[in-house]
């Protein structure tokens, strides 16, 4: 499966286009990774713990992005866009959602 922010791939006709398809993740973060991240794992103002659950969060949202396309028989998502925000109660929780348009190259 051909992932891309582009419209268009170089060199690619899209033959058909499938639809709008879209992934979610979201993710909770530990009391206690909170708290130790302050303390212990900033180094040069980042936090490799926030940067880790951010990563891992972004590749769910992107698998289930390529699983949706799949179902629909398309072999790229083009025009993808990657969107990040901070929910629920103390801003306790992190989600990710990517969109793009499912689409069969020929």
């Amino acid at each position: 499966m051909l992932l891309t922010t582009t419209p268009s791939v170089d060199g690619q006709k899209i033959q058909r286009y499938l639809g709008v398809v879209a992934g979610e993740a979201i993710l909770g973060a530990n009391l206690f990774k909170d708290l130790f991240a302050g303390i212990r794992d900033l180094v040069g103002g980042r936090s490799a713990t926030y940067e880790r659950e951010l990563q891992r969060a972004r590749d769910i949202a992107m698998q289930e992005l390529t699983d949706r396309a799949a179902e629909m028989g398309a072999n790229a998502v083009v025009g993808i866009d990657i969107d990040y925000e901070v929910l629920g109660q103390n801003n306790g929780m992190l989600m990710v959602s990517v969109s793009g348009t499912a689409v069969v190259l020929g």
